[in-house]
Order: structure tokens, then sequence, then C-alpha cells
């Protein structure tokens, strides 16, 4: 998984600017479902997400994005009782699809500063929260697709593509691992709004 974040370090920008310069002279494409996949397809939940949570739907979708380039897609499943106010309360997925490479140690060290704008957290708790992040968290090169099933309560689940990579059993850090995206106090304010941008009450 990864966190909403200016993902690129100035230096690894700076780095990359002209290979990323020619594309974006061209123009970034924007993400776009598949032609060749239906709208009911393309908003249905992988299925072992659809086994864990049978009732989730769609509730939003959206684009992390640096200086134009996009990063990841992301969307998020839930089931109709959610509410965005207490997300930590309700059992939800949150899929990443990235369009840039990036080691899992790099992602699970970016978590961990992103989970720190929700609140203190301890020097030592913060170094027990990253090892074990980066103990499931893959490298991932474009193209590649991470998701993460919340459990409140329990903890959190992940897979790569179909492949499940392991479970973190501990329900805090899983809280605020998804409150990355989910908090009002995300770095990303826009995504969560797209994230969240199905209204309760609304039809699937």
């Amino acid at each position: 998984m990864h966190m909403p974040y200016r993902l690129i370090s100035p230096l690894m920008y700076l780095a990359r600017v002209r290979v990323l310069a020619a594309a974006v002279a061209m123009g970034v494409a924007v993400a776009s479902a598949d032609p060749g996949v239906s709208a009911a397809d393309a908003s249905a939940p992988p299925a072992f997400i659809h086994q864990a949570l049978p009732d989730a739907t769609l509730w939003g979708q959206g684009q992390m994005r640096f200086f134009g380039l996009r990063i990841y897609d992301a969307r998020l499943w839930a089931g109709p009782q959610f509410e965005a106010a207490d997300f930590g309360a309700y059992a939800l997925a949150l899929e990443l699809t990235y369009h840039r490479a990036f080691t899992g140690a790099a992602i699970a060290q970016r978590s961990i500063e992103e989970i720190e704008r929700q609140g203190d957290l301890a020097p030592a708790q913060a170094q027990r929260w990253q090892k074990a992040l980066a103990a499931v968290l893959p490298d991932v090169q474009p193209g590649e697709r991470l998701t993460g099933l919340y459990q409140p309560g329990l903890g959190m689940r992940l897979w790569r593509g179909q492949q499940a990579l392991g479970a973190i059993d501990d329900a805090e850090l899983a809280r605020r691992f998804f409150g990355i995206w989910l908090s009002p106090r995300t770095s990303e304010p826009s995504l969560r709004s797209a994230l969240l941008a199905r209204k309760p009450g609304a039809g699937p």
C-alpha cells in the first residue's frame, strides 16, 4: 500500500526530471476504465474482498499526483452503513494501482510519517510500526495493484494482485494506516473527498 504523499522527494524528482519532462510536455493521461471492462465490472471489488465484505460497494475513487504526474489510482469499497466521520468503526477495503516504482521500505517509512500527522506517536512505537509495515509491504512496479482490507478491532490484511501478502494484527496501527487516506488530518484532502464521494443513501 501507499500513503497520500508528495511521494518523490526533491532529489528524486530532479534525478528523474529529464525522463519525465517529455511525458509532461506531451500531457499525462488521466485515469480511465479499461474499454474492455463494463462499468459494473470496473466498480466491483476483487473476489477476495467480496468474500470478506459481501455487501461492499464502490464509495469513490481518485488519483494521487505529483507535479501533474500520476503516482497511483485509489478506490475505496465499504458497506452501506459506512460513515466517513467514524471510518475506524467499519470494515473497508482500499485498492491502489501504482504508476511509479517504489520500494516497500520507502512506502513503510512514508506511511509512518503520514500516520504521525494524525496525532502523537512515540518514537519507539513509530519504529515498531514501521518494522511491522515493512515486513508485509512489497516493492511495487508500475501497473501493480495493492489492496488492503481493514478489520476494525482486529487489524488489516494485504494483497498484491491476487497474492496474499500477510496480516498485521494490530488494531490501532491498522486504523491509523487507513487514516492516511480517510482521516480528516490526511495530507491529501482532495483525494479523501474523491474516495468518499458517494453520499449516504445513494445507490451503488
